[in-house]
């Protein structure tokens, strides 16, 4: 039997990454988190190890809203993990005001979306080699009924966190349909979870938006609680062929109307290849 392939968390060195990347090592995976911090990712890291005492883990730190960390970042992967059979796509920020990278993107989208949308694509020829493989995109339901104009994804108009971070997640949930489409047959399937209403350090946010999160986090589901339905989308056997679906609860539900639509789709996709500099 085929050991598991090499996976890639990103988002790995806290809130539900560092349980997906725990479920992934003891499934036998050997896991790479992706971070910022070098300190909480050793501690993840010693984390699962005393956990998993056999768990292979390697830790990268990188910011994942700069497009180039993230281009090299899936170039280096495909060079020195030629295993890699499991993308999980976890990282993601909120902030309380619109920020712009060094590189000039609105940090949001550019953490929530175009740097998933590069990992993907610079990742997606290892993920053929090993099929089959999966994509597992964490989603949000903030995306559910979020609205989409593909002409101003960074939102230079109109921007506000809960809108910007909802259109973010829109954005990804698209470019993943979008990659399932593509890679149909292939053996590589990509899908989005919506892990529920999780106790994250989003709660942390300053403000009115920051209060109501903390009021509310007694209410919320534990980070591992949130892991359990990312880890189906990407451990199960039932849903090894599964792909372009939306799951909350590890149940397939619809997703936003927008994401299906080919053409409106297209557009984002296009335009996200415009902002980071691929068309």
């Amino acid at each position: 039997m085929k050991a598991p392939g090499t996976a890639l968390v990103t988002g790995a060195t806290g809130g539900i990454g560092r349980w997906i990347a725990l479920g992934l090592a003891e499934a036998g995976h050997p896991v790479v988190l992706v971070g910022r911090n070098r300190e909480r990712g050793e501690g993840v890291r010693s984390w699962i190890a005393a956990k998993v005492p056999s768990a292979r883990t390697e830790l990268v730190l990188l910011d994942l809203s700069s497009i180039a960390e993230t281009r090299n970042l899936g170039r280096r992967i495909a060079s020195e993990h030629g295993d890699l059979s499991l993308l999980v796509l976890n990282a993601g920020t909120f902030t309380a005001r619109r920020q712009v990278t060094p590189e000039g993107h609105e940090r949001v989208l550019a953490t929530n979306h175009l740097s998933p949308f590069v990992l993907m694509r610079e990742l997606e020829e290892v993920l053929r080699v090993n099929a089959p493989a999966r994509i597992v995109t964490v989603g949000s339901n903030s995306s559910d009924r979020a609205s989409i104009d593909p002409g101003n994804l960074e939102l230079t108009r109109g921007w506000n966190m809960l809108r910007a971070y909802a259109r973010s997640k829109l954005a990804v949930t698209m470019a993943t349909f979008d990659a399932a489409r593509r890679l149909q047959g292939t053996g590589v399937t990509a899908n989005v979870v919506h892990p529920g209403a999780v106790a994250t350090n989003l709660i942390r946010t300053p403000g009115i938006i920051g209060l109501s999160w903390r009021m509310l986090a007694p209410f919320f589901r534990s980070e591992e609680e949130g892991a359990v339905t990312p880890l189906h989308m990407a451990l199960s056997p039932t849903l090894r062929e599964a792909t372009g679906l939306y799951l909350k609860d590890r149940r397939a539900v619809p997703p936003n109307p927008r994401a299906l639509d080919p053409a409106l789709v297209s557009r984002v996709c296009f335009e996200t290849e415009r902002l980071i500099g691929r068309s």
